[in-house]
């Protein structure tokens, strides 16, 4: 845990593509797909984001995923970019899951970035996204 000082941004999450492509489709068990996303972040990041997440869909609509992004843009008054790793669940309508700054991965004036938090949304509408960053 860094000692530096912790910044909360927030804002919303506007996916511009969802490209889902199952892989593996069992007659009895779990789908596996690979989703390809591209998105906008706007509120305190002013970014754009694109990420590949490899779920597992259950015959309930349920799932768990797992992702990279590399968000490039905006973080409060600095730009560069960064990568995310995300993980999450689909339950009903609702898409929610946590995510932390892979270390190492800031570029620009985000180099030495680090954070976690998280984000929610119904499906089909933009998500509320958390971080809490500092740099190292």
């Amino acid at each position: 845990m860094s000692t530096e000082q912790r910044t909360r941004a927030t804002g919303k999450i506007t996916v511009k593509s969802y490209e889902p492509a199952p892989y593996d489709e069992p007659a009895d068990g779990p789908t596996l797909s690979r989703i390809h996303v591209e998105e906008t972040f706007s509120g305190d990041i002013e970014a754009e984001g694109v990420v590949d997440f490899l779920q597992a869909q259950m015959a309930d609509g349920s799932a768990s995923f797992v992702g990279i992004e590399r968000v490039t843009g905006n973080l409060g008054v600095r730009s560069g970019s960064f990568l995310l790793q995300d993980q999450g669940t689909v339950s009903g309508s609702t898409v929610s899951g946590e995510w932390f700054v892979v270390p190492g991965s800031g570029s620009g004036d985000l180099a030495g970035l680090r954070g976690e938090g998280g984000f929610s949304a119904q499906l089909g509408e933009s998500a509320e996204v958390s971080i809490e960053y500092w740099f190292e």
